[in-house]
């Protein structure tokens, strides 16, 4: 599954995406249908749980919150792969459309029934059933039935996003098993899939009969949940207004969720004019990413007037992958040393220094941050059983344990400089008359590709200055790389289709990384468009890790399969990985409140606009 990670707006969640968990407990045998359904072990709700431990079943409901997107839109479709999508239909959990399970944010992964009251399953998992709630209604009154269901699973399954597509192929059989009771049979032995199918969004079949589900568009979409689509500026705008006839109000698992009237986002050209705008008053919040920003520049008139406050939130989740990758499709960066020269000559002490203070940390592995990171040193116990088989392919470090070069203080590192040429020069490149070239005489030549507007991570400006820094320290190698800037259309193009040497790259991971890593990492991805592998990675090292996790039966054989798939990606040396916050901040209005308790997750979506709520301060 997949799970989506926050930036400034709902943006940052389409860098995410549910993925599965792990708890340390041993294996439950369901024998009979039940309300939650955990990865491992026992979900922590039982049937008679009143609210979700993060939420405030007190909250009063009510006023309008106003959030902001950069970039804009052309489609109100985010299930396909065509078009620029409005991301908060898909981002948001449960505030268009609805699954048939909802996800705890308290809990690494467990399930607990929305559309459907129960779900069933074997010891294997070898197949799940879910019976749908009677009371279940589209926002058009009509009821939710099996066959929305298997109508939905179906098309996701073959005219949907990869997302959908790849899962879809390990289902045997999908099967109406009663008036209200379908269900799913697994050709593979996946224990994640059980969980997988309990999280695909349930749309109106009707509304579709006679229309092309894979184009995008501006049709407004029906769907079951709390909140329906109101207004429509397209390109710039869309509000959702809270349903006063959604049929879940009175669920446990909504208990204190959706207390707001209206939800909208306005668009702007780049997190930049966000910015303004927050400060301006036209936007309720702002997510802050940079630490030395947070300190330097919050001293606006709405802050020193206690209209606008600031609060941080903890998580326990992993750093995921941040930073410049390399497409390995291009010749140039199929060579791993050519990859570790341009990791030695990103200045990343002295850039850090520059751009954050020094006051975020470096990612270190793509699961830093978290107890499913690989170890310093060598791989040790099953982590390296798992990795043997592969070992004569492994790239240096993968086995005996890789880091990063920490980097200078000054602009220029001579260290990371001598270690960069030396490598190169490894892979046949030398510097000849202040160029970089190879034995054919053929320069070393490459272009980095941007978004103008930024990413959900960094602004635009923020990106070009990083870039800026490193092609200057590129210089020194004899190389001088061509940056080109794009518009979003043009740019998700372009990286759909893995049309770029380097590029600015962004991957939320969680504490529960399952099916979706294929679709990351995969070798399929090498060639199908569409998909996250953007460095075109294809190591049957890490695809058999990722098969091990879903086979794990305990939590030690997890842990270790994850940790021996983070050395894999780490060692591959794709990503010039940069710093990340450890802390979501948040700016908002003083009227906007959340609850006390802070969910596992912390910031992610489920928590913001879902958990808070409007109240003037007493």
């Amino acid at each position: 599954m997949r799970f989506f990670r926050f930036a400034h707006d709902s943006a940052f969640w389409r860098t995410l995406a549910l993925s599965v968990c792990v708890a340390s407990m041993p294996l439950a045998s369901p024998a009979e249908p039940s309300h939650a359904i955990a990865m491992y072990g026992e979900p922590a709700l039982g049937p008679g749980f009143t609210h979700l431990p993060y939420t405030n079943p007190d909250a009063p409901k009510g006023g309008t919150i106003r959030l902001s997107e950069s970039g804009t839109f052309d489609s109100l479709n985010p299930w396909i792969l065509m078009g620029n999508p409005v991301w908060p239909i898909f981002t948001q959990p449960g505030l268009l459309t609805e699954s048939l399970m909802m996800r705890s944010i308290d809990e690494p992964f467990t399930l607990y029934g929305l559309l459907a009251e129960s779900v069933e399953t074997d010891d294997a998992r070898s197949w799940v059933e879910f019976t749908l709630r009677p009371d279940a209604r589209f926002s058009d009154g009509s009821p939710v039935t099996v066959d929305d269901v298997m109508w939905s699973y179906e098309t996701l399954g073959t005219k949907g996003h990869p997302r959908y597509t790849s899962v879809w192929a390990k289902v045997e059989k999908m099967e109406q098993t009663g008036p209200r009771s379908v269900r799913f049979t697994f050709n593979t032995a996946d224990r994640e899939l059980a969980m997988l199918m309990g999280m695909r969004p349930i749309l109106k079949k009707a509304q579709w009969e006679g229309r092309d589900f894979d184009k995008s568009g501006l049709m407004v979409p029906i769907g079951s949940g709390p909140y329906v689509i109101d207004k429509v500026d397209a390109g710039r705008a869309i509000t959702f207004r809270r349903n006063p006839d959604y049929w879940g109000r009175d669920l446990a698992v909504n208990r204190g969720l959706h207390n707001f009237d209206v939800i909208r986002y306005d668009y702007f050209g780049d997190s930049s004019a966000m910015f303004e705008a927050f400060k301006a008053g036209e936007t309720d919040m702002w997510r802050e990413l940079v630490a030395a920003r947070w300190e330097r520049d919050f001293d606006f008139p709405a802050v020193r007037e206690g209209r606008i406050v600031k609060s941080e939130i903890g998580n326990e989740r992993p750093s995921g992958i941040m930073g410049l990758v390399m497409n390995t499709r291009n010749p140039v960066f199929a060579d791993w040393r050519v990859r570790q020269a341009m990791i030695e000559a990103f200045n990343y002490q002295f850039m850090n220094m520059t751009l954050t203070g020094g006051k975020d940390a470096r990612i270190t592995s793509y699961f830093s941050n978290s107890d499913l990171a690989m170890q310093p040193g060598p791989a040790t116990g099953r982590e390296a059983e798992l990795l043997a088989p592969f070992a004569r392919d492994l790239l240096p470090g993968t086995l005996d344990g890789y880091t990063l070069p920490p980097g200078g203080d000054r602009a220029i590192d001579r260290k990371g400089i001598r270690a960069a040429l030396e490598h190169l020069r490894e892979a046949g490149w030398t510097v000849q008359n202040g160029e970089l070239r190879n034995a054919q005489g053929q320069p070393f030549a490459f272009e980095i590709l941007l978004n103008q507007s930024g990413s959900a991570m960094r602004s635009s400006a923020e990106v070009r200055q990083i870039v800026n820094i490193f092609v200057e320290s590129l210089r020194n190698l004899g190389i001088r790389p061509q940056v080109t800037m794009l518009d979003t259309a043009q740019y998700v193009e372009r990286t759909n289709n893995y049309q770029f040497d380097m590029t600015w790259y962004e991957r939320g991971l969680s504490l529960s990384p399952g099916n979706e890593q294929m679709l990351y990492w995969g070798s399929a991805g090498v060639k199908a468009t569409g998909t996250k592998n953007w460095m075109g990675m294809d190591s049957p090292a890490a695809e058999a890790m990722i098969a091990e996790m879903g086979r794990a039966t305990s939590d030690e054989d997890f842990h270790a399969a994850v940790r021996a798939l983070d050395r894999v990606l780490t060692a591959g040396r794709y990503v010039i990985p940069v710093s990340t916050p450890r802390i979501s901040r948040l700016a908002h209005r003083a009227n906007l409140h959340y609850p006390e308790k802070t969910p596992l997750y912390g910031d992610w979506p489920g928590f913001m606009p879902e958990t808070w709520w409007q109240e003037e301060r007493k």
